[in-house]
């Protein structure tokens, strides 16, 4: 163990202590999803664009009830995008994105009685369709944590219990 240790702090001691230009570049350009150059032009699709696609194209799949964001910091994005009316679209999506490729996460909160395991097929295939005709990106994967269970009857009992309209 301390010799790999010692042969690594070798081993940073010789690099560079400035990045390449190139890697300045690469690094500077990341914040794109993707960039189609053509003879015509050049068109570049931001990161959150690819997740808005991913998010708009699970919720139209029958059974989804809604996308959620993981843990205690999903919870708090979504309680604030909703007090003061932001854009919850791309709200449970994770992207990776490359020049040509793409991976997606999602979290997902399915309706009681559906069949997980279709509905997450389903899913995948219209992200995967979808993301592939808007921007031309090969989507590589598409995870998919079912968080939680939606009862229709809470719903119907929460609006009953409410004293204020």
């Amino acid at each position: 163990m301390t010799e790999a240790r010692e042969a690594s702090s070798q081993n940073t001691s010789m690099m560079p202590s400035q990045p390449s230009a190139s890697a300045v570049d690469r690094m500077t350009t990341r914040s794109r999803a993707t960039e189609l150059v053509t003879d015509q032009g050049k068109t570049t699709i931001a990161d959150g664009v690819v997740a808005k696609i991913a998010s708009i194209a699970a919720r139209e799949v029958a059974g989804v009830h809604e996308l959620t964001g993981r843990g205690a910091g999903g919870l708090m994005a979504g309680l604030t995008s909703r007090v003061t009316g932001g854009d919850t679209r791309a709200q449970g999506v994770d992207v990776e994105v490359g020049e040509r490729e793409t991976a997606i996460d999602l979290a997902m909160t399915v309706d009681y009685g559906v069949g997980i395991p279709q509905v997450a097929e389903t899913v995948r295939r219209n992200v995967m369709n979808r993301l592939q005709s808007m921007t031309g990106l090969v989507v590589k994967e598409v995870n998919i944590d079912v968080t939680d269970l939606f009862f229709p009857e809470d719903a119907t009992r929460a609006q009953a219990e409410r004293r204020v309209e």
